[in-house]
């Protein structure tokens, strides 16, 4: 099967492919997302890391280990010049020629907030390898549980961030992860991992398979030590793998290794799997950054960087990780993917790339569902409230419906 949801100025189209009529519904226009700016202050608001159910302010978590290995004003021994920057990331984030780096503070380059919380819905953090200090944050929603003990969904969420930036508890994930909770509804886990140029890639893969193996383990039956909340509220027969951007890559990669049978999931079972605006490259450019959209959000120079420091040394973009199908990648014909919805912004340099990628999956026969927004930037799916992010949310409902009629 393959769909398209094509939201143009004032319509929402429907295809369905495989010997059935197009069928043709109205929506509203689509408003745009909030451009990032810059924050008002050098901490996110406590209100965006704690949900109504969770009044009392907390420290947040952690991130992974920063890694200054040499500031820049560092002159080495024996007369030799400093290292220099070799890469920028905003300020953010600079790798120096004797590959070290310097990660600083990312709430200058943060949406400003403090963004909703969302009535109900209750949060926690736990720990999937301990080895490495991973977390994933869990969101129950309000529809979970009761006496009648209502099992829900199971959605995974990779954060975007380019490979580089980001992490799993900041504001922007975290109010949309509440979202998603609470209207799909489902149990949400939003999963931190390494990121790079410290741990390039495969690390970041490597960290999802491995929080995939750590949910198989929660959902054995009678398994000693369960997280409560999924043993009381997880349907593990019902579980969706998403992300968003660098998230959307890392959730592709997962699944196919599921599909493959290097991953197993067993007694889990992924359902199907969600795209947001993916991170994909290839060396040809596609028509989207040729000729990049007015106005974009995310620049094709910039992806150019996050893939110099997010794959290995000396890759190019069509390495494996970056080009799933450039001519190194494995085939995914022979691949039982579940059912995909690849959500593609118009105005996103990466478009191309997933149009592409549902193109692809169509002509190999899978099931594929697009959903295009022409008048959205890229990420806009984790972005304030609009009609877009409205409309969205129930494509994504009909979705999972869809995938899980024979579960239910």
């Amino acid at each position: 099967m393959f769909g398209m949801v094509n939201m143009r100025s004032s319509t929402i189209v429907a295809l369905f492919l495989q010997g059935s009529d197009a069928s043709v519904t109205r929506s509203r226009e689509p408003r745009l997302s909030l451009p990032l700016r810059k924050a008002t202050s050098q901490q996110p608001s406590a209100s965006a890391h704690r949900s109504k159910s969770n009044p009392t302010p907390r420290s947040s978590v952690s991130s992974l280990p920063k890694v200054v290995d040499r500031p820049p004003s560092a002159i080495m021994s024996s007369g030799t010049a400093p290292p220099h920057v070799v890469e920028d990331l905003y300020g953010v984030v600079q790798l120096f020629s004797d590959g070290s780096v310097v990660r600083g503070d990312e709430s200058a380059i943060m949406p400003a907030g403090p963004l909703p919380d969302v009535p109900g819905v209750q949060w926690k953090d736990v720990v999937y390898d301990a080895t490495r200090g991973l977390r994933a944050r869990v969101y129950r929603s309000p529809a979970a549980g009761g006496r009648e003990g209502r099992k829900l969904p199971v959605l995974v969420y990779f954060h975007g961030g380019g490979y580089c930036l980001r992490e799993y508890d900041q504001p922007m994930f975290h109010s949309c992860c509440q979202r998603f909770a609470a209207e799909l509804p489902a149990v949400v886990l939003s999963v931190q991992y390494r990121r790079a140029p410290e741990h390039r890639l495969p690390a970041a893969v490597e960290d999802g398979a491995t929080f995939l193996s750590w949910l198989r383990a929660q959902a054995a039956p009678g398994v000693a030590g369960a997280e409560p909340w999924l043993a009381e509220s997880a349907d593990f027969a019902r579980t969706f793998v998403t992300g968003v951007s660098a998230g959307a890559n890392l959730a592709h990669h997962v699944v196919a290794r599921i599909a493959s049978g290097q991953l197993v999931v067993d007694p889990a079972r992924v359902a199907g799997y969600v795209l947001f605006s993916a991170f994909f490259g290839s060396v040809e450019r596609v028509a989207s950054e040729a000729t990049p959209p007015p106005d974009v959000s995310l620049t094709v120079e910039t992806t150019d960087k996050f893939w110099r420091l997010a794959l290995p040394v000396g890759a190019t973009r069509d390495h494996p990780l970056a080009n799933p199908f450039g001519p190194d990648s494995p085939s995914l014909e022979p691949l039982p993917l579940p059912p995909a919805l690849v959500v593609a912004p118009g105005r996103d340099v990466l478009c191309g790339h997933m149009l592409r990628y549902a193109a692809e999956l169509k002509e190999l026969g899978k099931a594929v569902e697009l959903a295009e927004f022409p008048g959205e930037r890229h990420g806009f799916s984790k972005g304030q409230w609009s009609e877009a992010t409205d409309e969205l949310i129930q494509i994504w409902k009909r979705f999972v419906r869809s995938c899980t009629n024979d579960c239910e």
